[in-house]
């Protein structure tokens, strides 16, 4: 039988936005009844995961307390860094697709030895170790493009997604790619935004595709 998902949203709301979308294109349905049924807690009011861990796992774990009264029968959330709180996730008892796990799986099948890692400094640790455990060498941005990396994922919180945010996220990951990453992983749900499979010449792992296809999996 089909599953409720419950999605954690709104970090940030655009990535959402899109990753629910990708459910929705993904889904093999002949009708609105074939779809997965949502029911999600967009609270862009989420303390910074970067700046107050601690808070965000509180809320977070008082956001899959409401989703499961609201009838989810199994959780979501896409934004990797949060993952880092999931324990607070976890505690409201339902199955919880972990979206760092399920992407490091999709690297491990695609047979990349070294990946470089697009993501926020608390993703890039999550990612490190999952991949690390893995057997998988990590790259990762340095010196100020860490910082210009930071800047693109905030700008797009503010709408900024045009031409030269694309090509600087371009740029970034070209840079991965120049210090031997054989493929890229968009391990922030704001990468997408910015960044497609065309835009770079290395294969590229989208940790927001991979959730929704695993959601799809295991809800329809």
């Amino acid at each position: 039988m089909p599953r409720v998902l419950g999605v954690l949203g709104g970090m940030g709301p655009a990535a959402t936005v899109a990753f629910l979308a990708r459910v929705q294109a993904l889904t093999p349905a002949e009708a609105d009844q074939d779809h997965v049924r949502v029911v999600m807690d967009m609270n862009p009011q989420v303390p910074d995961r970067n700046k107050t861990p601690d808070l965000a796992e509180a809320v977070l774990g008082e956001m899959a307390l409401r989703l499961k009264t609201a009838g989810a029968e199994i959780l979501a959330m896409p934004c990797n860094t949060a993952h880092a709180q999931a324990a607070g996730i976890r505690a409201a008892g339902l199955p919880f697709i972990d979206m760092i796990a399920e992407t490091t799986a999709a690297v491990v099948a695609a047979g990349a030895q070294r990946v470089g890692v697009l993501a926020t400094p608390g993703g890039e640790a999550l990612y490190a170790r999952a991949l690390g455990d893995a057997g998988v060498e990590v790259v990762l941005l340095q010196g100020e493009d860490r910082a210009a990396f930071m800047a693109l994922v905030y700008g797009v919180k503010r709408g900024e997604v045009g031409a030269g945010a694309r090509a600087e996220m371009a740029r970034l990951a070209g840079a991965l790619i120049a210090a031997g990453a054989e493929g890229l992983v968009a391990g922030c749900t704001e990468v997408p935004l910015l960044l497609s499979p065309a835009d770079t010449p290395a294969p590229l792992t989208d940790s927001a595709e991979v959730l929704a296809r695993v959601c799809v999996e295991r809800c329809a």
